[in-house]
């Protein structure tokens, strides 16, 4: 008896990836993907990037520069929540100088785009900062952050009022010489009001949100978990609120490029967030589990707009104000004469 041999079956063909335009625009600075890292959960991207080549990101947004250093606030400064952390840290850091020399010329010599946040305890602070960093690669925006306790009004925080973040806005627009996104907090009554005070005062977007305070107290101690008492909340626990900040301003302010973070753990997440009107996203809280989100996150919105046939980034952003397509199917007309819909809803 012969045997014949059955040819082995060819291997299945790879599904191709998405043909999707990932770019997007920022403040109308152009980005090869709508995904960034978000500011502190990645400090300015050099440990990271072993883990996710921070060269095919939006964007590295750094911790928050401060213009001279800090040693941050005591210890213990992070807590675990459910769905979420606190942190306290502080705005711990090198100040500007080093900052420039060694975190900056890293990302320059490694080829990534940088939107480097500052961060200030009072207005000539941020205006110091936008002017030292001026001309500097690879600078493409600046994130200024206005959630620090404003040291010229009682421990206030500037962008609790409308009136000191315009101030602050005003400063650093005179002085920087790229596009200004204001990082607002969602502790306000109307965060509407904030961003319209900011953008009227020259920042040309908005990231949309910081962390949100909160608290823990441990219940073997019996006292605060942090040292600093309070902390900023963030992680999937703020999503919710996150996108509900972004949908608000850009149903007011529709024409503000806005970068949306808050709780992004996959691709659906993110898409929310471009569907509420963001334009990009920044990935933090999920980086500490998972280096690799950023990538694995863009990689999942692009699946999730091919599946949706929706032709890139662009098509998507604020798709949720638009009003629902809605297709009533004709059908024939009932024998004799019609009947009108009022006097038909009336008989029984």
């Amino acid at each position: 008896m012969t045997l014949v041999r059955k040819a082995a079956e060819p291997a299945p063909t790879p599904a191709a990836a998405p043909a999707v335009d990932m770019t997007t625009t920022l403040a109308g600075v152009p980005l090869r993907a709508p995904v960034l890292t978000a500011s502190g959960c990645a400090a300015a991207g050099q440990e990271l990037d072993q883990f996710c080549d921070v060269t095919q990101l939006g964007a590295v947004v750094t911790k928050s520069i401060m213009l001279r250093p800090r040693s941050g606030r005591p210890t213990p400064r992070m807590a675990e929540t459910p769905s979420g952390m606190l942190n306290s840290i502080g705005l711990q850091g090198p100040g500007v100088e080093q900052f420039i020399e060694h975190d900056l010329a890293w990302l320059a010599e490694r080829g990534a785009t940088a939107v480097v946040s500052i961060a200030g305890g009072s207005v000539e602070e941020y205006a110091a900062l936008a002017r030292r960093l001026r001309g500097l690669a690879p600078i493409a925006l600046l994130e200024v952050n206005i959630s620090c306790p404003n040291v010229e009004s009682r421990g206030e925080v500037f962008a609790c009022d409308p009136e000191a973040a315009s101030r602050v806005l005003a400063a650093v627009a005179a002085e920087a010489d790229v596009p200004v996104l204001a990082k607002l907090s969602p502790d306000v009554t109307s965060i509407v009001d904030v961003a319209t005070a900011v953008v009227e005062a020259g920042a040309d977007g908005l990231s949309l949100i910081n962390t949100t305070l909160g608290m823990v107290i441990d219940t073997d101690t019996l006292r605060p978990a942090l040292a600093g008492v309070t902390g900023g909340l963030s992680g999937p626990a703020i999503r919710p609120i996150a996108v509900r900040c972004v949908y608000q301003v850009h149903q007011a302010l529709p024409h503000v490029p806005l970068l949306g973070m808050g709780g992004i753990r996959d691709g659906l997440d993110a898409l929310q967030f471009l569907l509420a009107g963001a334009s990009a996203v920044s990935v933090g809280t999920t980086v500490f589990g998972d280096p690799g989100a950023p990538l694995r996150i863009a990689d999942e919105l692009a699946a999730a707009l091919a599946a949706r046939g929706l032709a890139g980034v662009a098509d998507a952003v604020g798709l949720a104000h638009r009003p629902p397509l809605v297709t009533v199917p004709e059908s024939p007309d009932p024998p004799g004469d019609p009947v009108p819909a009022a006097a038909g809803a009336r008989r029984r």
